[in-house]
C-alpha cells in the first residue's frame, strides 16, 4: 500500500471555524506537500495567519529506510510532526532510488484515495526554482488539480530571519558536501549558522545545498523532543540521525 493516513486532527480547525465567523470566503479543500523542514513550515504558518488549514500533509518517506525521503528523519519524529501540528499525514511510500515513473504511480494512487481526493489542490513550499514548480504543476493538473505556491518569489535572506523571529527552531539534517561543509551537519538553523554560510549558498537551502527538521514553533501545539544522533555519509550526503528523546 503506497498511502497510509494517519489521522492525528482531533476534529474541525479551530482556525477554520474562525474564519467562517470573520465571514471569509473558504478556499476549495487543499492539501500541504510537508517534508518536516522549514520551508514546509513557514507554508504553513503563512497559511493559517489567513486562517486556511489544509485537509492532510502528504510526505515521501523511503519504505525500506522508514525516513522522510531526501531529508533522512526518522518516520516517528513525522509523525510526532503531524500529532502536535493536529492534521492527518499521508505518507506516501517510495523505494530507495525511485524512479520518476513509480513515485508519479505512487502519487497518483495516493490522490485516487482519501483524504487526497477530495483536495482541489496542493500547496508547496517552493521559493524560486521554476522548472521544479513547472514539473509540480503538471503531474497535478494531469490529476485535476493545481498548485499553490505561497513563499514563491520572496526574498530567501528574509523569509531565514522571519522564520528565526517567529520562534521557529530547526536543525540541519541532511547536507550536499558539493555545496557546503559537512561540519554543518545537525547544526541548529540559526542567526549564527546564517552569518556563517558561505557565499552562494542560499540562506533557505533552496537549491538543495541542505535541508532541516522543525521541533518547534508557532505552528505546534508543542515542542517536539530529539536529540542529536550519529552524522553518516549516504550516497553523496550528509546526514544527521535525529532521535526521538
Amino acid at each position: 500500500m503506497s498511502g497510509q493516513t494517519i489521522d492525528s486532527r482531533p476534529g474541525r480547525s479551530p482556525l477554520l471555524g474562525e474564519a467562517a465567523a470573520l465571514g471569509a470566503r473558504p478556499r476549495a479543500p487543499f492539501a500541504l506537500s510537508w517534508s518536516g523542514g522549514k520551508d514546509s513550515a513557514l507554508v504553513l504558518w503563512t497559511l493559517r495567519r489567513q486562517m486556511f488549514e489544509p485537509e492532510a500533509l502528504i510526505t515521501t518517506v523511503t519504505e525500506s529506510y522508514e525516513r522522510i525521503s531526501m531529508h533522512g528523519v526518522r518516520r516517528e519524529l513525522l509523525a510526532r510532526q503531524a500529532e502536535v501540528l493536529g492534521i492527518p499525514l499521508v505518507e506516501v511510500l517510495i523505494p530507495p532510488s525511485c524512479v520518476n515513473e513509480i513515485y508519479e504511480a505512487r502519487m497518483a494512487e495516493a490522490f485516487a484515495s482519501a483524504p487526497l481526493s477530495g483536495v482541489e489542490a496542493v500547496a508547496f513550499g517552493d521559493l524560486f526554482l521554476a522548472d521544479v514548480r513547472a514539473y509540480r504543476e503538471g503531474r497535478l493538473a494531469a490529476a485535476g488539480k493545481r498548485g499553490l505556491f505561497p513563499l514563491w518569489g520572496q526574498d530567501t535572506a528574509a523569509l531565514a530571519h522571519e522564520f528565526l523571529d517567529a520562534g521557529f527552531e530547526a536543525t540541519l539534517v541532511c547536507v550536499d558536501p558539493r555545496a557546503l561543509d559537512p561540519a554543518f551537519c545537525g547544526r541548529h538553523y540559526d542567526e549564527r549558522l546564517l552569518a556563517q554560510l558561505p557565499p552562494g549558498v542560499d540562506p533557505c537551502g533552496e537549491n538543495g545545498e541542505f535541508h532541516t527538521f522543525v521541533s518547534a514553533g508557532p505552528i505546534f501545539a508543542e515542542p517536539i523532543a530529539c536529540e542529536r544522533g550519529e552524522i553518516v555519509e549516504r550516497e553523496g550526503f550528509v546526514f544527521c540521525d535525529l532521535t526521538p528523546a
